[in-house]
């Protein structure tokens, strides 16, 4: 039985890499023997069949911890999920959710073949670019850390001006980060569970394996700084921090839980690994919500608060929530992929589809616990 579950979960995979070739850009002059116009004429058709493929991917996931937790998933089964899964999303079209990894190629492009300073020039003012026709943020400039533009120079200069080779290195990049995160949760916690949690999360791999987006480098870097600090490595550490800052600023947070370990170790105190995984957890929750300050709360955005998240996947109500927002939080596609903006009522729903399935699991959560409790709820 777990054989049939998982061949039809690896066709599944294949229908997901299917469909992410809807969303081909008609000016993507590089693919336009791919493009079908499907995704920008049938909304409505599009949209169904993104809301089916995320309810299959979260009842493959559900599976996945429910057979673990009974004992019948192990070891090399996650590793053989974990491996199918690298092996066939990457395959997929980047920008069927996202157009970020464009940005990424532009602001590399900007820096290692004009020669200028991508935090100054912004990529529309090349105006004979290629790129711009299918960029969706070319007045910007570098968005991110001088460590990542530096990075992102690896792939740039491996693809040789090849777009669509430089495309699929930078998602083998990322994805080497990925591999790295699920190491690095192993070394932490010795749990294939926690591996699990975070490596079949759908939102973790529609963010990283098929979108292709930098935040991953982040968590890998700050994850592999709490790696060396339990091993007393404090200037290691300190600099695996600082270039998950010079990544994404958002790291910045977390020199409040590194702080509170710097003082335990002058102070000789024992460390609670599980409470500063929490504070960890806490602290980019705090960033989190306040990125509609700058912009709006994106869905990859909460593969920062995972990451502390399955390290402690003994807190059920936290590893509830997750899930259930992990999911929510990509249903904020739905309305732009039916109405085609991002203005109107697209906002409106955004939040409704991202808070309501949480509001409605606590009130149950709550509900059940208080049931639960026979004391409070006896029948005379």
């Amino acid at each position: 039985m777990k054989k049939i579950f998982f061949t039809i979960y690896i066709l599944f995979l294949i229908a997901i890499v299917g469909f992410s070739y809807l969303f081909i850009d008609p000016n993507l002059i590089y693919l336009k023997h791919l493009y079908t116009g499907f995704a920008f004429q049938k909304k409505l058709y599009t949209t169904l069949i993104f809301i089916f493929l995320l309810i299959i991917s979260f009842s493959f996931y559900i599976l996945f911890i429910y057979l673990y937790v009974r004992g019948k998933l192990f070891k090399k089964d996650l590793i053989f999920l974990l491996s199918v899964s690298i092996f066939i999303l990457p395959f997929s079209y980047p920008a069927m959710l996202s157009y970020d990894i464009f940005n990424y190629i532009a602001t590399a492009k900007v820096a290692f073949f004009y020669h200028e300073n991508p935090y100054i020039i912004m990529p529309i003012e090349f105006t004979h670019d290629p790129l711009l026709l299918f960029m969706h943020a070319a007045n910007k400039v570098a968005l991110y850390g001088p460590l990542w533009i530096l990075l992102t120079g690896l792939p740039y200069l491996l693809g040789f001006g090849s777009f669509l080779l430089i495309l699929f290195l930078f998602k083998a990049f990322v994805i080497l980060f990925f591999v790295g995160t699920l190491l690095i949760i192993w070394k932490l916690t010795k749990n294939t569970f926690s591996v699990l949690l975070f490596g079949l999360n759908p939102l973790v791999l529609f963010e990283t394996v098929i979108s292709g987006h930098n935040d991953i480098v982040m968590v890998f870097l700050f994850l592999l700084a709490i790696f060396f600090l339990r091993r007393n490595k404090m200037i290691l550490s300190l600099i695996l921090l600082l270039a998950s800052i010079l990544i994404k600023y958002a790291s910045l947070a977390l020199i409040i839980p590194f702080g509170y370990l710097f003082y335990s170790y002058f102070k000789n105190k024992k460390i609670s690994w599980d409470k500063m995984y929490l504070l960890g957890a806490g602290a980019m929750t705090l960033v989190f919500f306040l990125a509609p300050l700058r912009e709006e709360i994106y869905p990859w955005y909460f593969t920062w608060i995972l990451a502390f998240i399955t390290l402690i996947p003994k807190h059920k109500f936290l590893l509830l929530i997750s899930i259930v927002f992990s999911f929510s939080l990509l249903l904020r596609y739905i309305p732009f992929m039916l109405l085609g903006t991002y203005f109107g009522p697209t906002p409106v729903i955004k939040i409704l589809v991202t808070f309501m399935p949480i509001i409605f699991t606590t009130f149950f959560y709550i509900l059940y616990f208080l049931f639960k409790k026979k004391s409070l709820f006896k029948i005379k």
